[in-house]
């Protein structure tokens, strides 16, 4: 039997387990690092508000390749941090690295947050670093995550703003449109009126939406930036003939050469510090 299969997963979120456990998340595993580099900016802000304690029990919601996980568990030294997450393949990554790195108070599951049977009252602080969005029934997800929350304890998302505040996002999509119509639609959790409603329907008190704006980092150079970006999002120009592919390229090169820094290639990026508390 295969991960895939062996992963109890909500109805809604079979999708999601086919892309983060198939092609998305092997492309993530190999690039972990570069995502992980990708959102540093926002580390200290996010841990500052997760506030995790010495003895804390920690749980990481699609916690990817196991970043924040490890950080968590390196704050709750006397307690412990669980990454769970729909990969296989990135959770490899992440065991690997906790193994390499020598965390030894932090483990990681494959599972599907939403359905998952946590232990009542078994977490101190929940966190998801850009990993709730992804949720087929946000509420149900919600709901189970408070359940697993003790009384008191903390709920930390990072979830980008909408679209048009995301540099890099309407940038990228627009030149891999290549003249085609632009998608529309915007991200999950993008909206602090919707956030807030959700969370409080949810079960949670004291919700918070803090805007947060930082340089979001894709690569040391040119050269470096293109391959990244054109491996996640090339697949949007397979329809195109050889002239209007490379064209497109090379209008990504010439955006990306104007947000060449000293320290490489930066985009704008705006992000949601959300904060909350199961009462």
């Amino acid at each position: 039997m295969s991960e895939s299969t062996a992963v109890r997963v909500d109805p809604s979120n079979e999708r999601m387990l086919k892309a983060w456990d198939g092609d998305d998340g092997s492309f993530w595993a190999k690039r972990a690092q570069r995502f992980d580099d990708g959102v540093a900016a926002y580390r200290d802000l996010f841990f500052a508000a997760a506030d995790v304690q010495v003895a804390d029990r920690v749980l990481d919601v699609g916690c990817g390749a196991g970043q924040t996980t490890r950080d968590a568990a390196r704050l709750a030294a006397e307690g412990s941090a669980l990454g769970v997450d729909l990969s296989g393949e990135m959770l490899g990554v992440a065991r690997q690295l906790a193994e390499k790195e020598r965390v030894l108070n932090v483990s990681f599951e494959q599972a599907d947050a939403q359905v998952h049977p946590f232990a009542e009252a078994s977490f101190d602080v929940v966190i998801s670093r850009h990993g709730s969005m992804f949720f087929g029934t946000p509420l149900a997800a919600f709901v189970n995550l408070v359940r697993a929350t003790r009384p008191g304890g903390r709920l930390v998302l990072l979830t980008w703003q909408p679209l048009r505040l995301n540099e890099w996002i309407t940038t990228f999509r627009t030149i891999f449109a290549a003249g085609r119509e632009v998608p529309s639609g915007d991200l999950a959790l993008s909206d602090p009126r919707e956030i807030e409603e959700l969370l409080s329907s949810a079960g949670y008190v004291d919700v918070e939406c803090t805007a947060v704006n930082k340089p979001m980092f894709f690569g040391e150079d040119v050269d470096d930036a293109a391959e990244f970006i054109v491996e996640q999002h090339g697949g949007r120009l397979s329809d195109l003939d050889d002239t209007a592919r490379d064209s497109a390229i090379q209008a990504l090169r010439a955006d990306l050469a104007e947000h060449q820094a000293d320290q490489g290639v930066f985009y704008g990026s705006a992000a949601w510090l959300v904060e909350a508390r199961r009462p």
